[in-house]
């Protein structure tokens, strides 16, 4: 009688932790299915797309605020160009028509980029926005986890497992459970940090671009635009991250060994976390931006 009771509570428990061991699995491993959607749906969303109440926050900011201060170094700039270019010809004495044409014409240049700053720079969000659209389709297609076939895997292993294996594998599956929620909240603040960095950067931006048409100081507006192009294809980098998590963790097999296979899981998210960080600096890096 009492073997059959033991056997009843052991059939109960085993079921138990069975059912929890393929319920933190399976929320893992849709999980990573469904970050690759979400990451992309994020980083391919422009400025304007992403939040429009804050997209117009910063536009009227830009407006009312910024253009003033760049108004006044247009002027400076000009003012400055148009001294350097009568005195570099040996002092006045060499003047041609053609040199006022070019100046006129650099002046024209000027005032249209600082009027048309906010379409200049939405058009590299929107290049940016493109690459990531079309990374995210393809490597979403590419990296999605069989779940079902996972599931399958999960079940014939945990058949031949103790109730004391499946007690530690149930630990260890709500600890990388956790890690993967841990992940999503970095993940998010990732997110939202590179869209607020957006939105300082284009709330400046017909400053730096009211220096392009000076030489010396058309530094400043050359660097800042090589800024808005770090920053527009950072999205990019960031879905070639998570297209390699996802690459890496299909590849795990569970048959073999579920407890390294699970900290092969929580190794390779740390690992995920990590190259979102980087992916600032890398695009930053790539542009020659600082």
């Amino acid at each position: 009688m009492f073997d059959g009771i033991f056997e009843a509570i052991e059939n109960w428990m085993r079921d138990l932790l069975t059912g929890m061991v393929t319920s933190n699995l399976t929320t893992m491993f849709t999980d990573v299915n469904e970050k690759t959607g979400e990451i992309a749906s994020q980083v391919g969303q422009t400025p304007q797309a992403w939040n429009g109440s804050i997209f117009s926050l910063i536009q009227n900011l830009s407006n009312s605020v910024i253009i003033p201060i760049a108004g006044m170094i247009i002027t400076f700039v000009l003012c400055y160009e148009l001294i350097s270019m009568l005195t570099e010809k040996n002092n006045m004495h060499e003047i041609d028509t053609w040199m006022f044409f070019k100046y006129f014409f650099k002046m024209w240049v000027a005032v249209w980029l600082v009027s048309n700053t906010f379409t200049i720079t939405m058009a590299v969000f929107d290049v940016g926005q493109y690459v990531v659209n079309a990374a995210g389709g393809v490597i979403s297609s590419d990296t999605a986890i069989n779940v079902e076939s996972m599931l399958d895997a999960m079940e014939t292993a945990m058949e031949s497992m103790n109730i004391g294996e499946l007690v530690v594998l149930a630990m260890e599956s709500m600890l990388v459970s956790l890690c993967m929620k841990i992940l999503s909240v970095l993940i998010t603040v990732i997110l939202y940090g590179r869209m607020i960095e957006i939105y300082l950067y284009t709330s400046v931006a017909p400053i730096p671009f009211a220096t392009l048409s000076n030489r010396e100081w058309g530094q400043v507006g050359n660097n800042y635009f090589r800024g808005l192009l770090a920053l527009g294809f950072q999205g990019f980098f960031m879905m070639v991250c998570v297209g390699i998590y996802a690459v890496l963790v299909s590849t795990i097999e569970i048959s073999d060994n579920m407890h390294s296979a699970l900290f092969g899981v929580a190794a390779y998210t740390v690992i995920l976390c990590f190259s979102l960080m980087k992916t600032a600096s890398l695009s930053r890096s790539i542009f020659n931006a600082h």
